[in-house]
């Protein structure tokens, strides 16, 4: 059994948020450099040039890259021979949530209650934590603010088995033109295929934070991400929705077994500032 300190988790939780909303990945840097070249939009090709040059000086200047600062969302690993001391993980979480948002001058976006009163928590908690209990004695923290820009222009269908692959192409394809520029884009596309409802959303939310540039190792879903990718650049939504090619950097797929009477299909939508950071404790 190895001990982890609460205050090690809140530490790593502050340190990973702060590097999330200052520093793009390098992934995501260079698809929007390689977009420019490949954007035949005059319009477009600007929107681009902004975009990098933001990431520039967010990074430069350790501030925010997007004024959403998004609601924090954290993937764990919980090893099942590790053991938190010192607190709860979960407040732990939280804490260190609170001081990157203060230490960050980041938004504070979270409201207490979501439907009637809708006051501002000042600190952006509580988290939302995902946590799968995995074998080893270790933590990995993947730490991804959501802004809601996109958020909000993100679905779930209950297709069924005859729907097929052609029904969930034209979901996902569908979902990003009726989007338009709300997403910011251009766009991650994270799409969760099976499960359940909520298993396919948890997928697609996963799927956002895949590095650019990598492949599904099936090679039909490989295939498929390829296909949807090729799609949805050729609806002309382009960058920021001023038109043009580069509406999506990347689709990103997962898939789960499923009920045999269904075929649950979510589609996450990231914008352009597409902020996680990782590290394991």
């Amino acid at each position: 059994m190895r001990e982890i300190s609460a205050q090690a988790v809140a530490d790593e939780v502050k340190r990973l948020f702060l590097e999330a909303s200052f520093c793009i990945g390098p992934d995501v840097e260079a698809a929007v450099s390689a977009g420019i070249k490949a954007e035949p939009s005059p319009a477009g090709r600007a929107a681009l040039e902004q975009i990098l040059e933001n990431y520039h000086i967010a990074r430069d200047e350790r501030v925010a890259i997007c004024q959403d600062t998004g609601m924090a969302v954290i993937f764990a690993e919980v090893g099942q021979d590790a053991h938190i001391v010192g607190g709860s993980f979960e407040e732990a979480v939280n804490a260190g949530v609170r001081a990157a948002y203060d230490e960050g001058y980041l938004r504070k976006s979270v409201v207490a209650e979501p439907l009637f009163a809708r006051v501002n928590t000042r600190d952006n908690t509580p988290a939302i934590v995902h946590t799968r209990l995995v074998p080893g004695d270790r933590i990995s923290l993947l730490a991804t603010p959501k802004g809601f820009g996109s958020e909000n222009m993100s679905r779930v269908k209950m297709l069924v088995p005859a729907d097929g692959v052609e029904g969930v192409k034209r979901f996902v394809v569908q979902t990003v033109v009726e989007a338009g520029p709300n997403p910011c884009p251009p766009v991650i596309v994270g799409v969760g295929v099976g499960g359940t409802l909520e298993k396919a959303a948890l997928m697609a939310k996963r799927c956002t934070a895949r590095p650019v540039g990598s492949h599904h190792d099936d090679p039909r879903y490989a295939a498929l991400e390829a296909e949807l990718l090729e799609a949805i650049n050729a609806t002309g939504v382009g960058p920021a929705g001023t038109g043009g090619r580069v509406t999506a950097l990347a689709v990103h797929i997962d898939y789960y077994p499923t009920h045999i009477a269904g075929l649950p299909v979510a589609v996450n939508m990231c914008c352009h500032a597409a902020r996680h950071a990782q590290a394991i404790l």
